[in-house]
């Protein structure tokens, strides 16, 4: 907890001192500060977790959650704001922005910033059950069989959403879904595993995705701490493998196997584009097989800060059937926690 005092400390020091920007160069001097704060900040998720175990048995797991669930949320909202400013100044600087410049194909046309203008749920859902089955074969090895991801629904909606916050989403579903299919079948099954069914559904201000695995539901002892950030039974495996990742960018970077799987690499379309590793990806990394206790409640936070849901319903002995609400940008409000409560942490 008191490195990060001191990074956020630093961060307000060093931000505080820097004179008011009124030409280019002071803005490219800007982005240099704020892109070595956010490089900085990379080790703030994993401290922050290993902070909240350890304290649990000094405090209620309600105000553990509370606080780490309020600092999440206004964490994003700085990074957001930050990023935002380093993705506009990159398209001011690129050379597609002059009148002259040759009009050629620019896969980050349909962005504003880190802003998606036409994010497909799709497109997102084949290209995290890519990552997630590269993760999976890096994990359990290259004969596992996998299950396969079917798709169904509005597949053609399009709606402005921040790509690298759903990615992260919907990669941490799936990869928790392969691992409980393949864990309930065997790596090496016989036959193929029950798909997980994905279904798209596009309403005026929202779009919903249904997620079902048939991998045998949660654990009772599991699911009542299913979105606690510190309590459960095995809050001690995960501070033992928080250790091992110093680093967290909490984005789709974390859902990547180090070693690209040939036969479900990413199409080029879809790798160019600025926000699938999101500006920072490439700093952080986080080995396959560990299990940190936090894409749940990371996945939830992500998604009501943008005005979003995410509900979970397990069946024991049976599956799970996850309920995504994505908010189209633009319609809502961010939902922070109320200004004291922000300024308390």
């Amino acid at each position: 907890m008191s490195h990060v005092y001191e990074l956020y400390y630093k961060a307000f020091e060093t931000l505080r001192k820097v004179r008011e920007v009124r030409s280019v160069d002071d803005n490219d001097n800007f982005c240099k500060i704020i892109s070595q704060t956010l490089r900085e900040h990379l080790t703030v998720i994993p401290k922050l977790a290993m902070g909240i175990i350890e304290c649990q048995s000094l405090m209620k797991p309600e105000e553990t959650d509370k606080f780490m669930n309020t600092l999440l949320r206004s964490r994003i909202s700085r990074r957001v704001i930050a990023e935002q400013h380093l993705a506009l100044t990159e398209t001011f600087h690129s050379h597609r922005h002059f009148p002259d410049a040759k009009q050629d194909h620019d896969p980050n046309a349909d962005f504003v910033g880190e802003v998606f203008l036409r994010c497909n749920a799709k497109e997102v859902v084949e290209e995290c059950s890519q990552r997630a089955k590269s993760l999976a074969r890096e994990a359990l090895g290259r004969e596992c069989v996998l299950p396969e991801v079917k798709l169904e629904g509005h597949l053609d909606a399009t709606f402005p959403y921040i790509l690298s916050h759903l990615q992260y989403i919907v990669g941490e579903l799936l990869r928790n879904s392969m691992q409980a299919v393949v864990e309930r079948y065997g790596r090496f099954h016989t036959g193929k595993p029950p798909p997980i069914e994905v279904l798209v559904c596009e309403a005026p201000q929202h779009v919903i995705i249904r997620l079902s695995d048939r991998g045998g539901g949660i654990p009772k002892d599991i699911l009542p701490n299913l979105w606690s950030f510190g309590k459960g039974p095995r809050s001690h495996i995960h501070l033992e493998n928080l250790v091992q990742v110093p680093k967290m960018a909490a984005t789709m970077q974390e859902l990547k196997a180090s070693k690209p799987d040939i036969g479900t690499m990413v199409p080029d379309d879809l790798s160019d584009r600025r926000s699938v590793d999101g500006s920072l990806g490439s700093l952080t990394s986080r080995p396959p097989n560990l299990r940190l206790g936090m894409g749940l409640p990371m996945s939830r936070v992500y998604a009501e800060y943008w005005a979003g849901s995410l509900e979970l319903h397990s069946l024991e002995g049976y599956g799970v059937d996850v309920f995504l609400q994505i908010s189209k940008l633009g319609n809502k409000n961010e939902q922070l926690s109320t200004r004291a409560s922000i300024d308390a942490v």
